[in-house]
């Protein structure tokens, strides 16, 4: 019987409008359209693995957008993206992707099938890469008692990946000097990706400029004879530009305190990342956090960070003007070329416990600091503004319904 109201009414109202119609009408003509059970046989084939098996894919690879030469996967966006705004003079462009194990034959076959294409078409080198979140980082599940949870026939102790933050392993093997970091469904057709190719390079030349003039200080304060003007030159860079709470009392500091402290927080990766306006969107978004030290700093906090149950930071945490879109450019070497270890620079007392369920148990799972939270805790970090228009997330499947998506 056809849906009378709700998402599924909606789902099947529309169901031309999404890029991957064509494949879900193959099935269509397999089925008897008088057939009482046809709506609900319908969307099996589209969930299931027996059909479409849209309901276990990774976002990566479902089609999100038509165009006239065929649809497109977020996988394949990135790559048009990454074509317009990381293309470097030799022509390469780097796009690495965090996957599940299960599905890198899935992602392998589409490279093959389609890249060849794109460059091509953009006149450029695609090198992609892959790498699994690794099962030494999952955390142990325990029930509401903290007691181990256990599962299946076999009565195993369950252990459950350690959140994106376990991530941070990954990016740290990468060898590249500037890193864009996005999720892979906030991509649009490519009418609409003005604005975040433009941004994107805004965020990148910020961080440059940045960087460049860190690097001279750097550099500087590694040699001898820098001057108490310059000393303190370098500390109102580092507190109108790095954002930096500057120490107590360091303006009457000595000079060797002076340098001390400057090359501490000069020699440390760098991050910009992109903010938007906060419409309601669950998730975190930028704050000063005070650290354990009785020190003050810029942090991406999570809602599952931050004690809601308490009135007082649950007003903190609504009055938010801004929302984490997850929209980052990252330094990750010093000036002389060399990689930070960005294991050095987590924080490993911000990993928070959050409530799930499994055979309709519930259960508590302990996720590491986040990548973009606690993982990236003592980091230089700066906030900007970019544009709504450039934060297109997929949370369901009508999410792709959004003008933004068709």
């Amino acid at each position: 019987e056809y849906p009378k109201e709700g998402p599924a009414k909606q789902f099947f109202d529309k169901l031309d409008k999404f890029a991957f119609y064509e494949d879900l009408a193959l099935y269509e003509e397999t089925l008897d359209s008088s057939d009482r059970y046809f709506f609900k046989k319908l969307l099996s084939r589209f969930l299931e693995k027996s059909g479409m098996n849209y309901g276990q894919l990774p976002k990566g690879l479902l089609k999100f957008h038509k165009y006239e030469k065929g649809a497109r996967t977020p996988f394949e966006e990135h790559w048009v993206e990454g074509c317009l705004y990381a293309l470097q003079k030799d022509k390469n462009v780097n796009i690495h992707f965090t996957i599940s194990p299960q599905f890198k034959e899935k992602f392998s076959k589409l490279e093959k099938q389609n890249k060849a294409d794109y460059e091509k078409e953009f006149n450029a080198k695609l090198n992609l890469s892959y790498s699994i979140q690794e099962p030494a980082t999952d955390t142990i599940a325990v029930t509401l008692d903290n007691e181990p949870f256990r599962t299946g026939e076999t009565n195993e102790i369950m252990f459950r990946p350690g959140g994106h933050g376990a991530l941070i392993g990954n990016l740290d093997k990468l060898d590249a000097d500037v890193i864009f970091v996005k999720n892979i469904d906030n991509v649009v057709p490519d009418h609409l990706k003005e604005d975040t190719v433009t941004y994107k390079k805004l965020i990148g030349g910020l961080l440059i400029s940045l960087r460049k003039q860190v690097y001279s200080y750097h550099k500087a304060l590694d040699g001898e004879g820098v001057s108490k003007k310059q000393l303190d030159k370098m500390l109102t860079f580092a507190a109108e530009q790095l954002q930096l709470k500057l120490p107590e009392g360091i303006h009457a500091a000595t000079d060797e305190e002076k340098k001390a402290f400057l090359l501490s927080v000069f020699d440390r990766p760098l991050r910009v990342c992109g903010m938007v306006k906060n419409e309601g969107e669950p998730g975190g978004g930028p704050f000063w956090v005070k650290n354990s030290n009785g020190s003050e700093s810029l942090q991406i906090a999570e809602s599952s960070q931050i004690e809601l149950s308490n009135p007082a930071k649950k007003a903190i945490f609504d009055s938010a003007t801004h929302f984490n879109p997850v929209d980052l450019v990252l330094s990750v070497k010093n000036y002389k070329g060399e990689k930070y270890n960005l294991l050095n620079y987590l924080d490993e007392s911000t990993s928070f416990i959050a409530y799930k369920s499994s055979e309709g148990k519930d259960l508590k799972a302990l996720e590491r600091p986040g990548l973009w939270n606690g993982a990236m805790a003592n980091w230089n970090t700066i906030f900007v503004e970019v544009p709504l228009a450039t934060f297109n997330p997929v949370k369901t499947v009508n999410d792709l319904l959004r003008p933004e998506h068709q």
